[in-house]
């Protein structure tokens, strides 16, 4: 491939992703990468600061939910808006094979599962000092985006098991599902 061909961000991440299915995160090196993508080492590391970062470049998610979350209406309570905005975070998402083929990735290399799980831990810092600034309580917004994050996972599982599945529709009925889970029993008849 020539190295004036476009998109040498979108090539790096495609031959990483390539490279991380058939031979193992641990067993690829940048060299190989950066090679599979027709480009050098040194470009590689114009996008990215080590082979991990292929898989969670770019801050894109983290930006257009705090956006949505302070954009919210104030009426709306700190969970409603958090749930509000995490409902539209599939406008921002990569495409679905993409998504499915980085979990397993990740699933398959302890040090990825590292990297994301502080990926999110970024995501949910950032929206906790957004709901701050909506004039919530630290350890109250630190709650609600625990919540809301579990409420998240599951929606984004079945997201991405379900081609035909919109995913505003999952977190809704994630958190009616938790909305359950918590109800008070009904009384019972006798």
């Amino acid at each position: 491939m020539p190295r004036w061909e476009s998109d040498a961000q979108g090539r790096l991440e495609r031959a990483a992703l390539e490279l991380f299915e058939t031979q193992g995160f641990e067993r690829t090196s940048v060299a190989q990468i950066a090679r599979a993508a027709g480009l050098t080492e040194r470009s590689f590391y114009r996008y990215f600061p080590d082979k991990r970062e292929v898989l969670f470049a770019g801050s894109e998610l983290e930006a257009h939910l705090v956006a949505q979350v302070e954009a919210a209406d104030p009426g709306l309570t700190p969970i409603e808006a958090l749930l509000t905005a995490l409902g539209t975070a599939d406008e921002v998402f990569r495409s679905r094979e993409f998504l499915l083929r980085r979990v397993k990735v990740i699933a398959a290399s302890p040090a990825l599962a590292e990297r994301d799980l502080i990926k999110l831990a970024d995501i949910a810092d950032a929206l906790a000092r957004a709901l701050e600034h909506r004039g919530v309580e630290p350890g109250a917004a630190r709650f609600i985006i625990d919540v809301a994050m579990a409420i998240t996972r599951r929606a984004t599982s079945r997201w991405l098991a379900d081609p035909d599945a919109a995913f505003p529709d999952l977190v809704a009925q994630a958190t009616a599902e938790l909305r359950e889970a918590l109800a008070p029993p009904a009384p019972r008849v006798r």
